[in-house]
């Protein structure tokens, strides 16, 4: 489960199938490639007359999010300017039991079209070159049920049915998996439920899925993965609240007619009960090579394994399954045996490096970790070699943690892993005090210290590292570009006999945090961030960072904070650069980096090359999402979109809008920008 808490001041395989981890040899080399959704291009083939459109979740089915779009380039960036807004009228503020919301989409635009979905798993097709507002689709989610996961959506998938007439029903269909579990097929041109899908356009997810108690542990929140004629979904689960949680098993079903045709479980059946291992990120997708990679997150519970023992394969792994049988291919754990929630989290990216002249398939997967994974996409071969070294033991009766874990040893790990009392920041002496105090009381041996009932520190904590944000993928530069996390969390597992009295004392705290009572185990647990009287982290800041990893030389080019704490602690002065994040980056050809993520309202760009912030626009609310970019007439304008919305559980500020930025028409001033919203209302002001 993703599951993040902030202090309320803040607010406002198997290893490589074991043998492969054990002699992996590092395959240095200087690579080239070029791939962007599908086609080729090389840079002089690129103009700003080009045509693209961003027809994935991702950018492209592998996720690489780089756009060969050049007509916003790093000299004209500066001039970037609102184009249209638009409002989706999805908003919670979580008041009155109702969950809140987040508005973590990434709309898709083909043919003319742009498709996105809301908080709520509203589906909207709107004009992407005015906002104007074509259809929209109104699941029936009841969004005042309490939901641990939040109201959530990160976006939708299309598909077409190269048998149907041009103009027929649903040949192009728009597929949305909802907060409620069910998968609906959508006819892309009308917004209405395809019927020969399901029934009457609509699976419910839950049937078939094992150990489903209450509903509302049970969700879709990510885009389905697309291949052939299959649509191919995970399940984002609580997985905290008990040791026998649903199964997070990988279905695919026919895209014409929703039947069942495979299904993947992580968990194998000698675990017996034990739940989730849920890929509860974005799938992806090599069809050439007729595989789907499997981002796949933590057993159950998160943070006591005494009833899960041994590595617990195929949780925290990537994974490759034949599309046409979801039978395994191959798989590599990222992390054993996970006490720390340390999920994979963010899409796997499918790129293609070069090395001595010869093309190299690659999945390119980052974790929590902060640790950057690059496989060789056909075999899962590491490029760089993983090296299992010797990590702290559990002292908790019941436990038995891994003795080793895998560490990459190329690129280094993109944020620090380990804390100590004398690391101790804050911006008073008061504060640093404090958490000097705190540091110095908690078991903190580095990363992979195991929960304790003392309190471990967890760094960085299960916000990562690299969460669902992920990263993107420069084919002409080799460059990946990630968001990262930098905080740690400090986690006390609670024996059952006094789990009841301290959950009481925790919810009617201020102190924040999560607590989790790990039903089935003989522990609770409470995790929340290590921070001052203040309020603000113990670790020293940037607590965000945006960083590019030069994958020809597997190394760090550079690192940046991202955003600053303006927007949510204005107290602090001056501002504190770098903040948590969440959302993710994009790349175009032109060199630049788009990115929102940060807990203050803006949309930036960066130099691919230096990290140079070249421009950053305001937003109405906070981007907690992925941006994109298209093209879609030759003679238009290149736009840049976002989701401002906020996310309730970092406490950004909350919103309903999806906001596009251009560069100016001739002519054309900030005062004539059109917003309009779901209700059809235009408002010029």
């Amino acid at each position: 489960m993703q599951s993040i808490s902030l202090h309320p001041s803040l607010l406002h395989v198997q290893r490589v199938e074991r043998v492969c981890t054990k002699r992996c040899v590092a395959l240095a080399a200087a690579f080239l490639a070029a791939s962007c959704a599908g086609t080729q291009l090389s840079r002089s083939e690129r103009s700003t007359s080009l045509i693209a459109d961003w027809p994935h979740y991702g950018g492209d089915p592998g996720g690489t999010r780089f756009s060969p779009l050049t007509q916003i380039d790093k000299g004209n960036v500066v001039r970037l300017e609102i184009a249209w807004e638009y409002h989706t009228g999805d908003v919670s503020e979580g008041a009155n039991g109702r969950p809140w919301s987040a508005f973590e989409a990434t709309p898709i635009v083909v043919d003319g079209a742009m498709y996105v979905s809301t908080p709520f798993s509203r589906v909207i097709a709107l004009d992407p070159e005015t906002g104007a507002e074509k259809w929209k689709f109104d699941p029936g989610v009841d969004v005042h049920v309490p939901r641990p996961l939040g109201l959530v959506n990160r976006g939708v998938s299309l598909w077409t049915d190269s048998t149907k007439a041009a103009d027929g029903d649903c040949r192009r269909r728009v597929f949305v998996g909802t907060i409620d579990a069910r998968l609906f097929a959508l006819d892309a041109a009308t917004g209405r439920p395809c019927p020969d899908f399901g029934e009457g356009g609509r699976i419910d997810l839950t049937r078939g899925v094992a150990r489903i108690g209450d509903r509302a542990e049970y969700a879709e929140t990510s885009a389905p993965a697309i291949v052939e004629d299959l649509v191919i979904v995970g399940s984002s689960i609580a997985d905290n609240v008990r040791f026998d949680s649903p199964s997070g098993v990988v279905r695919a079903f026919d895209a014409r007619t929703g039947a069942l045709r495979w299904n993947w479980d992580p968990i194998p059946h000698a675990l017996g009960s034990t739940g989730a291992a849920n890929a509860w990120a974005t799938i992806s997708v090599d069809a050439e090579r007729g595989l789907v990679f499997v981002p796949t997150g933590s057993a159950s519970p998160d943070n006591y394994g005494g009833t899960r023992a041994g590595d617990n394969a195929w949780a925290n792994s990537v994974v490759a399954l034949a599309a046409r049988t979801g039978e395994r291919v191959w798989g590599i754990q990222l992390v054993h045996h996970d006490l720390w929630d340390y999920d994979t989290a963010s899409q796997p990216i499918v790129a293609t490096m070069r090395r001595e002249s010869v093309d190299v398939p690659v999945v390119i997967q980052g974790n929590k970790t902060g640790s950057i994974f690059v496989l060789n996409r056909e075999n899962g071969v590491p490029l760089f070699a993983i090296q299992e070294r010797a990590v702290p033991t559990s002292d908790v009766s019941g436990e038995k943690s891994s003795p080793t874990q895998p560490f990459p040893l190329v690129p280094s790990a993109l944020v620090p892993q380990r804390l100590v009392a004398d690391d101790a920041w804050g911006p008073t002496e008061k504060d640093r005090n404090a958490c000097r105090t705190r540091i110095a009381n908690l078991r903190s041996d580095g990363i992979f210290t195991p929960p304790s009932v003392r309190g471990s520190l967890v760094f960085p904590g299960n916000l990562g590292g690299l969460n669902w944000s992920g990263g993107a993928f420069d084919p002409d530069r080799q460059i990946f570009v990630a968001s990262v996390n930098n905080v740690a969390a400090e986690v006390h597992l609670i024996p059952r006999d006094r789990y009841a009295v301290v959950e009481s004392a925790a919810r009617a705290s201020d102190l924040g945090g999560e607590i989790s009572p790990q039903y089935g185990t003989p522990y609770g647990v409470s995790r929340r961030v290590l921070a001052s009287p203040s309020g603000l982290p113990c670790n020293p800041p940037p607590w965000g960072s945006l960083v590019a990893v030069d994958l020809a030389q597997g190394t760090i080019r550079w690192s940046v904070p991202l955003g600053t704490t303006a927007d949510v602690r204005p107290d602090i002065k001056p501002p504190v650069e770098g903040t948590p994040n969440l959302g993710g980056p994009i790349i175009t050809a032109a060199g630049l980096v788009f990115i929102a993520s940060a807990l203050d309202d803006y949309l930036r760009a960066f130099d691919v090359d230096t990290g140079a912030e070249l421009w950053k626009g305001r937003l109405p609310a906070g981007g907690q999402a992925a941006p994109m970019t298209y093209r879609s007439r030759r003679d238009g304008r290149q736009f840049v979109v976002i989701a401002a919305g906020g996310h309730g559980s970092l406490g950004t500020r909350l919103g309903d809008s999806l906001v596009a930025f251009a560069l100016p028409q001739h002519g054309n001033h900030r005062n004539s920008v059109v917003r309009t919203s779901s209700s059809g209302e235009t408002d010029e002001p």
